[in-house]
């Protein structure tokens, strides 16, 4: 398990900020499609599977001035700060409970076009993984219990670890990304 601490911040301090008239770069780090769903107003969408150091850096005028991030609930958002922090980047900071969060405060958001939550996408691959699985055992041969055995460990894992192979691979498969623009990171 990663013991690295992780910088935070309430959406109610993140908008009081914003509300100040700072500027606040916000990295929404989930994919195309969540983004597309619903977002922050402010928010740039660059997803966590596509999180460079430089692209980040790129973004931020002052390299001294916090960037924040989000997702959904807060998971994404403190591994790309774990992970840019690996990097050397010692000002990233993760927005406490994501866009739900936010969403719930009453903060503006932007909607779009309805989309599945990578979160119910893995939920839906490892059942249906599992079902396939007992039932190749039952009809064809025992040694398919096999599958269901890994998908399981894999859940366990990505429980413990708060790292989730299926989503990263989920992540980049085609109904989950978007045409790229010149402005798909500036919204």
């Amino acid at each position: 398990m990663n013991n690295t601490i992780v910088r935070t911040i309430t959406p109610q301090q993140l908008n009081e900020l914003k509300s100040s008239g700072q500027e606040v770069l916000l990295i929404d780090v989930r994919t195309p499609i969540e983004f597309q769903e619903v977002h922050v107003e402010f928010a740039r969408n660059i997803p966590l599977n596509r999180l460079e150091t430089d692209a980040v850096l790129s973004k931020q005028a002052d390299p001294e001035r916090p960037i924040y991030f989000i997702c959904r609930s807060g998971s994404r958002g403190r591994q790309a700060c774990e992970r840019l922090k690996t990097l050397g980047v010692t000002n990233a900071v993760n927005v406490d409970g994501g866009t739900l969060a936010w969403e719930q405060a009453g903060f503006p958001v932007i909607r779009g076009k309805k989309a599945i939550s990578l979160e119910r996408q893995v939920r839906i691959a490892a059942g249906t993984l599992i079902l396939t699985s007992i039932t190749l055992a039952i009809l064809i041969h025992p040694y398919w219990i096999g599958l269901a055995a890994f998908v399981g460990a894999g859940l366990i894992f990505a429980g413990v670890t708060d790292y989730c192979g299926m989503g990263l691979l989920l992540a980049r498969m085609p109904w989950n990304q978007r045409e790229m623009t010149s402005d798909s990171c500036n919204r």
